[in-house]
């Protein structure tokens, strides 16, 4: 058993392997503080649902872009697993080039989703991740690291209107029948929203005019996160959805670094 920890700025998913096939997942509020004890309680109780047994964990690998939570999940890897786990960054063996001008400076998520979009479809890649930001991470036919974009996510931009504003309220994310909005609320709705996927069909045409330079074929476009499904609903640009690739990027990256060097059985 594998389980891969991906901490990001709103959510923590815990993901659970065996062998290669994904069994199960536990999503925590990032921005919520909590001790290893409590984390602790709330994995067993999905390990348990899920029938794992934790005597067989053998590996722990984690992703993270909030340093001061990294260190909370080492030390419940290393307490309650009994495991030291990977930590993804730029230093870690990848087994490609990152083109960034800082390699440290890309996102361990970012990494992750390179790696697991690779492996399952090759190159070129657009990768999106429509979370916290939306980020677009460009992979090329070889599985370098290209580089990408960072733009809000769709939650920050509603969040942002609604704190930065006197009289616009906090609203639900979702669509109205309209695209004209007859209220503040359903007018909000659909700027946040379909500006959202206007905004990611206009990038994705500006990356691929640029790609088409350096690359023989047109990339393929992924998307993931928690709006990746809503937004590939309302366009044809996104050809598939993957709503698990930092967590398969942890379990393909773990793989390479403990592998290295051994000898096939």
């Amino acid at each position: 058993m594998f389980i891969a920890i991906d901490i990001g700025n709103t959510h923590t998913v815990i993901g659970a392997y065996e062998e290669e096939t994904f069994k199960a997942d536990l999503r925590i509020p990032s921005t919520i503080q909590r001790t290893d004890d409590e984390i602790r309680a709330q994995a067993l109780t999905m390990f348990t649902k899920k029938g794992i047994d934790t005597e067989k964990i053998d590996g722990v690998g984690i992703s993270s872009v909030v340093p001061h939570l990294t260190d909370i999940y080492v030390s419940l890897s290393k307490k309650f697993l009994h495991q030291e786990p990977l930590i993804v960054n730029a230093n870690v063996d990848l087994g490609i080039t990152i083109h960034y001008d800082n390699p440290k400076s890309v996102g361990a998520d970012r990494l992750c989703n390179a790696i697991a979009g690779y492996a399952k479809y090759g190159g070129p890649l657009i990768i999106i991740d429509f979370g916290t930001a939306t980020t677009y991470d460009i992979v090329a036919s070889n599985g370098d690291y290209l580089g990408g974009v960072i733009a809000p996510g769709i939650e920050t931009s509603a969040s942002d209107l609604h704190k930065r504003t006197a009289r616009l309220p906090k609203v639900d994310l979702y669509l109205p029948n309209s695209i004209i909005g007859t209220d503040t609320v359903s007018s909000m709705q659909t700027g946040i929203l379909w500006g959202t996927v206007d905004a990611m069909t206009g990038m994705v045409h500006r990356i691929q005019s640029e790609l088409q330079h350096v690359e023989a074929k047109k990339a393929l476009v992924i998307a993931t996160g928690g709006f990746s499904k809503f937004v590939a609903d309302h366009s044809q640009l996104i050809q598939h959805v993957e709503t698990s690739l930092v967590l398969d990027g942890i379990r393909l990256i773990y793989d390479r670094v403990h592998r290295k060097g051994k000898k096939p059985a």
